[in-house]
């Protein structure tokens, strides 16, 4: 399994302010530090899709980073994908896999898959997961993970994860955090990678 940092930054190109670009604030966030970025857009078209895929690689290759694409990878390429909660396992197991999930059930169902990791939302009150919740908090993360009982893949707290909160999440027993609002709607992305890698210790 490709090793994973402790922080992922998910995309969210119709969140960036006007004026600046998605891959603007992707190098911003890269220069920050963050080395592995999981791009969603899965509503543009695939050829679309695939050279932003190609500018992400590019972006984290003198990093030593991956960028992990929401499934389907339009390339077909066997490098990182992520699956949503209810995606089926691919044919061809990629390089690096991982899924959203929400609670318990899923959690479990992921630890059954074999995958490298997950990110479990929402963990804090966040506009972009309305459809989710309530929220986990530190106290519920920690209840999920303990009721898993048993091993389970990397666990990343997502959904209102800022440097604020972020420590508390790992200390409640994720491996680390992902974060896409914060990031994407900030006028100065660096700062608020920068703020969260404090926090989670890199």
């Amino acid at each position: 399994m490709t090793a994973l940092p402790r922080l992922l930054v998910l995309t969210d190109r119709r969140a960036v302010p006007a004026g600046r670009t998605l891959l603007d604030t992707l190098r911003a966030a890269v220069d920050a530090g963050v080395t592995a970025l999981v791009l969603r857009e899965r509503d543009l078209p695939d050829a679309e899709r695939a050279a932003l895929a190609d500018a992400c690689d590019r972006l984290l290759a003198g990093a030593g980073g991956v960028c992990v694409v929401a499934a389907p990878d339009p390339r077909g390429a066997g490098g990182g994908v992520h699956l949503r909660a209810g995606d089926p396992l691919p044919a061809v197991r990629p390089t690096l896999l991982g899924r959203s999930v929400h609670d318990v059930g899923e959690l479990v169902r992921a630890s059954a898959e074999g995958l490298d990791y997950v990110t479990l939302s929402p963990v804090a009150a966040t506009a972009s997961k309305p459809g989710y919740g309530p929220a986990l908090g530190a106290v519920g993360l920690r209840a999920a993970l303990c009721a898993a009982a048993g091993p389970v893949p990397l666990v990343f707290a997502l959904g209102g994860v800022d440097g604020r909160n972020a420590a508390s999440f790992v200390a409640a027993g994720a491996y680390g955090v992902a974060v896409m609002g914060a990031v994407m709607r900030a006028d100065r992305p660096g700062d608020v990678v920068s703020g969260v890698l404090a926090a989670v210790g890199g």
